[in-house]
């Protein structure tokens, strides 16, 4: 049940939030990691809304099926790049923020693949799905009715 329509939202909320998400749109990150990422985040959040809408959208971008419906074990599977298991964690440590006991080396993985510039763009992506799951979540839109195409 919606709580809060779009049309409800105070003046330049949504604005301010789509300006984060456009950096992260245009930081030249691989579309496909931003969907890894999206979905990933969604699912710790449990944000039924988001995840059906980053499910499909990855699948019209062209994801494997398997690689998004396994996610949630992505430690026990053979579908990802050593890069991508390192954005992963990277990005479960940032949505698990308050448990996280080792943050002193939370770059260590992705240094190994990305430049401080990539890892600055990626951790914008992880702040800004971790930002419209909680805006998602507030909101309360339906799940299962998005059709791709429908936030451009």
């Amino acid at each position: 049940m919606e709580r809060i329509s779009y049309s409800e939202l105070p003046k330049g909320a949504y604005a301010a939030l789509a300006g984060i998400q456009g950096f992260v749109d245009h930081s030249g990150l691989d579309h496909s990691l931003v969907h890894l990422i999206k979905l990933r985040v969604s699912y710790i959040n449990s944000c039924a809304y988001c995840i059906d809408m980053h499910y499909k959208d990855a699948i019209v971008a062209g994801e494997d099926a398997k690689r998004l419906y396994s996610l949630p074990a992505w430690r026990e599977t053979p579908y990802y790049t050593p890069q991508e298991q390192a954005v992963l964690e990277f990005a479960e440590e940032l949505t698990y923020l308050p448990a996280n006991k080792n943050a002193d080396n939370i770059h260590d993985e992705l240094n190994k693949y990305y430049s401080k510039d990539e890892i600055g763009k990626i951790t914008m992506a992880v702040i800004a799905i971790n930002m419209w799951n909680r805006f998602v979540r507030s909101n309360g839109p339906k799940p299962g009715v998005y059709q791709p195409g429908d936030h451009k």
